[in-house]
């Protein structure tokens, strides 16, 4: 009999080697990703000199890794949608995440603007915890009112999510990606037409096609999900919380001593 369990991402867990990209191969992809933006910042100036037109290699490939890292976007909207679908408590669920942004937020700052604590950037972790908040209050008005006036309600807690990504720069990249935008609206996506795999799949590689192209090779992995969990470990789960910020504080650190 198979093991049913609640993760963050509510995946069936059969096993590490089921066929298909199950929850912990997703997420290591994605954190694969989420490492190249890191590298992008941090390693690769220090190795080849700061990017700028006289120094094109370091440019090319500052650009090309930071760009990559953009594929990161779809896979982890989708990781929150399936995690707020299938959690027994969805504010707790944003305590950890609260958390993991708090963690990864004074190295992001650092790596972004030289600087340990600066409000005019919020790294990416922030855009997943407000794509939670606004499905929690989706779940709320749910409970309480229906027709054309959840509708309404509806988009106006969108509206607010994308004017709080907006207003505090979350996870904005190359002054074109705004990643906590296009977080939220990955996650509006897979939430409202989950139960329609093609027409789903193919709004998420649109969305993400007219969002710079790369975020639809990112909804493409998704395509070759499996729905399981696929952990050997029942910890391995609480690692991919600390990936990030430790991540971050490498990188940090890379560029403090280099």
């Amino acid at each position: 009999m198979r093991e049913h369990t609640t993760d963050m991402d509510g995946r069936r867990h059969d096993g590490p080697h089921a066929k298909g990209l199950s929850a912990f191969r997703l997420k290591t992809i994605a954190a694969l990703f989420a490492a190249l933006s890191v590298v992008a910042v941090t390693v690769l100036p220090a190795l080849l000199g700061a990017p700028s037109a006289d120094n094109m290699t370091s440019l090319t490939a500052v650009v090309l890794c930071d760009v990559v890292s953009w594929c990161a976007i779809p896979i982890y909207a989708w990781l929150l949608v399936e995690g707020w679908r299938h959690t027994h408590d969805v504010w707790r669920y944003g305590v950890r995440l609260f958390v993991v942004a708090k963690l990864a937020e004074v190295p992001y700052d650092f790596i972004m603007t030289g600087r340990w604590f600066d409000l005019r950037v919020q790294n990416p972790v922030y855009g997943l915890l407000i794509a939670l908040i606004v499905l929690g209050l989706f779940d709320w008005a749910g409970k309480r009112l229906s027709g054309v006036s959840l509708v309404v309600v509806d988009v106006l807690f969108a509206a607010v999510g994308v004017l709080w990504n907006l207003l505090l720069h979350v996870g904005v990249d190359q002054r074109v990606m705004f990643g906590g935008v296009l977080t939220l609206a990955f996650a509006l996506v897979f939430r409202y037409l989950g139960r329609h795999e093609n027409t789903m799949m193919f709004t998420a590689g649109l969305l993400g096609a007219v969002n710079g192209v790369i975020p639809a090779l990112g909804v493409v992995f998704l395509h070759y999900r499996n729905d399981e969990l696929g952990y050997g470990h029942p910890w391995t789960r609480w690692v991919f919380y600390a990936l990030y910020p430790v991540m971050l504080a490498l990188g940090a650190l890379s560029v403090a001593v280099l």
